[in-house]
């Protein structure tokens, strides 16, 4: 067997090895999502912001200093997040979620800035 052959080869018992390994992490996280749409979505927006600081940071459209000060307030709602759903089974209720997201539209407004 040639040494091209053998590469591809090599690379297809990698890739379905990785592939049998992931799609069971992917089906437990989709569950999570379907039993917690309301976390779902705060810790989307948070990941989505976190992402958008990064980026402006990287840019330098933003400051070290306020990048560390937008992740710290985002951190300190991702806790109180947390918090919430500790004391409810898990779960968020509709008036947390939009209590969540108002603290993270402030949050979004600072970014760029």
């Amino acid at each position: 067997m040639n040494n091209s052959i053998r590469t591809i080869l090599m690379a297809s018992i990698v890739g379905m090895t990785l592939g049998a390994l992931v799609t069971p992490a992917l089906a437990d996280e989709t569950q999570w999502q379907k039993d917690h749409p309301r976390r779902t979505q705060v810790n989307g927006r948070l990941n989505n912001q976190n992402k958008r600081i990064n980026n402006e940071e990287k840019s330098g459209q933003i400051s070290k200093g306020q990048a560390r000060q937008l992740h710290g307030e985002d951190h300190a709602i991702r806790q109180e997040e947390r918090t919430m759903a500790s004391t409810n089974g898990g779960h968020i209720t509709k008036a947390e979620q939009k209590s969540l997201n108002q603290q993270e539209n402030q949050v979004s407004q600072q970014i760029g800035k």
